[in-house]
């Protein structure tokens, strides 16, 4: 185990520069912080991570998309900071593996040098696991720098959070992506025959991904091609890549996010969009079904009552066709709710008469709408004064159905669209006619 942590998985500060022969992205890992890609809200002048380099620099998750270059910044960190880097990863590491790495750590402290742990899917350990850095932290045996592609706010320990900085990555640009394949081809010595059209595509396929785009641009330049290789040529030869989507992970919630966002918004074209990122991720259309109809219900609502049988409808065709024909009828789902008129005055108004509900939970009905079955019931006064609707002229008896302590709240609103400008209407007379029969 000491070889493990002491020799094959850590360097010494001047040994981080040093060049190694092997895959593409290993020979142009940057050997400085100023020579990473991208990151420059974290890199820049004014930097978070160049701010934290001029003083004593503090254990950090790094969160952000497979990659962004987090093990690479974790490594030039340490470089920075001057102490020994170790790397260990969260899936291959178990508690007798942590302790041995504590111990190390504090030795090498005690002679002087400090230890920059780098915990590659920190997420994977388990609250235990997690809880055994804190002291270690606290003491300065280790400075944790943890890399996750999942919300830490969801998988890490409040206690970790609370001693470390979390710093967010984000998914390389297209054009930090044509930087990276200029510097591809000057390490390799060629210019990669791809047209204007084809290059793009391949950075396309690494979808914001560094090391994969360097994969990809190691194997078309195996090709030992001579004459331009143009976008359907480049499709054909390589396996489209697969975006970036995990049905449990923090991609999968902010997808739903952005769909339900878009359908909200009115926007049908981002709707179909997000729909078909989902889909195309392998997400289970009967989910996407239940979260579609979802929307029906809390931004359309009564300004178009039809929303919510349409989506049940689409369920039942994708039911029956199943996939892939059936997803269609989740695309014409998704276009309706996106141009339906928008109303959430009734799911407001139920979240406010469930919210009152449980402050007035003991409060009994008014007892003239009480029903009694029996005598003493009668004697008590059940019933007594009950105005049956169906008898008056207009159908309507304006009497009070809140408890008799309770001041009359007032929960829907409707809005003034669609067929909730009629209902608007309903509304406004009602509350004149309660006005006025309360009054008589």
């Amino acid at each position: 185990m000491a070889d493990l942590f002491d020799s094959g998985n850590s360097v010494s500060p001047s040994d981080a520069a040093v060049a190694r022969p092997g895959p593409l992205a290993d020979r142009l890992r940057p050997a400085t912080l100023q020579d990473v890609i991208g990151q420059r809200h974290l890199l820049g002048t004014d930097g978070a991570l160049t701010v934290m380099l001029h003083g004593q620099m503090p254990s950090l998750i790094l969160w952000g998309p497979p990659g962004v270059g987090k093990t690479t910044i974790a490594r030039l960190l340490a470089a920075q900071a001057d102490l020994h880097f170790v790397q260990i990863s969260a899936i291959f590491t178990g508690v007798a593996d942590l302790r041995k790495v504590f111990e190390i750590a504090r030795n090498r402290r005690v002679n002087g040098t400090g230890t920059l742990l780098f915990v590659d899917e920190i997420h994977r350990f388990n609250k235990a696991q997690q809880d055994s850095f804190l002291p270690h932290m606290e003491d300065g045996t280790i400075t944790l720098v943890g890399a996750t592609t999942e919300n830490p706010s969801f998988e890490l320990n409040a206690a970790v959070m609370s001693r470390a900085q979390v710093l967010t990555l984000e998914r390389l640009t297209l054009r930090d992506m044509e930087l990276m394949m200029q510097r591809a081809e000057k390490e390799l010595g060629i210019k990669l025959p791809l047209s204007g059209d084809a290059r793009e595509a391949l950075q396309e396929m690494a979808d914001g991904d560094g090391r994969a785009l360097l994969n990809l641009t190691e194997q078309v330049a195996a090709w030992g091609a001579t004459d331009t290789i143009d976008r359907d040529t480049l499709s054909k030869r390589l396996q489209r890549r697969a975006a970036q989507y995990d049905k449990s992970g923090d991609a999968h919630y902010n997808l739903i996010s952005a769909l339900h966002k878009s359908v909200r918004g009115s926007d049908p074209d981002a709707a179909l969009y997000w729909l078909g990122r989902m889909l195309r991720g392998g997400e289970d259309p009967r989910y996407l079904m239940r979260r579609i109809t979802r929307m029906a219900v809390e931004d359309i609502g009564l300004a178009d009552p039809q929303a919510q049988a349409f989506c049940l409808q689409a369920w039942e065709t994708y039911e029956r066709l199943g996939s892939p024909e059936g997803e269609q009828s989740l695309g014409n789902a998704v276009v309706y709710l996106a141009l339906a008129p928008k109303s959430n005055a009734s799911y407001t108004a139920f979240k406010a008469a469930m919210k009152q509900a449980g402050e007035t939970g003991s409060e009994p009905p008014p007892k003239h709408i009480l029903n009694a079955p029996t005598q003493m019931m009668k004697d008590q006064g059940y019933g007594t004064g009950y105005q049956y609707d169906h008898d008056q002229a207009d159908g309507f008896s304006g009497q009070n159905y809140f408890p008799d302590d309770m001041k009359r709240p007032v929960y829907y609103v409707p809005v003034d669209r669609g067929f909730e400008r009629e209902l608007g209407r309903r509304v406004d007379w009602l509350v004149d006619q309660r006005a006025k029969r309360g009054k008589g």
